[in-house]
């Protein structure tokens, strides 16, 4: 799990088969908790390269990522990329760590 802050830092991640990123508020409680869920899936799947960004510090990056892919912006976020590609997203309460597990599993095959 690294933090990224620019689109330096974050395009060598988008190029891994499989990539899940971030984005996280650093003041909501909602955030917090699916922060902590998304932690949790970090720590089991080691393997799953992965990277967040605090929307505070990062607003440009965090800009970048919803006109990259299209997705409007939301913190807390979860967005996982398949080939550079965005192919799952999911927002608020929907971060759990079975949800994550289920979008990995869906395209690690």
């Amino acid at each position: 799990m690294n933090k990224v802050s620019n689109e330096n830092e974050l395009t060598p991640l988008l190029e891994q088969d499989l990539f899940l990123f971030m984005k996280h508020s650093l003041t909501c409680p909602i955030s917090l908790a699916a922060f902590g869920e998304y932690t949790k899936f970090t720590e089991i799947h080691q393997d799953i390269p992965s990277a967040y960004l605090a929307v505070q510090d990062s607003r440009p990056l965090s800009n970048y990522v919803a006109e990259l892919t299209g997705i409007k912006h939301e913190s807390p976020q979860a967005i996982l990329f398949h080939q550079g590609k965005a192919v799952w997203d999911a927002s608020h309460q929907q971060i759990t760590v079975e949800k994550m597990e289920n979008a990995v599993l869906k395209y690690s095959k």
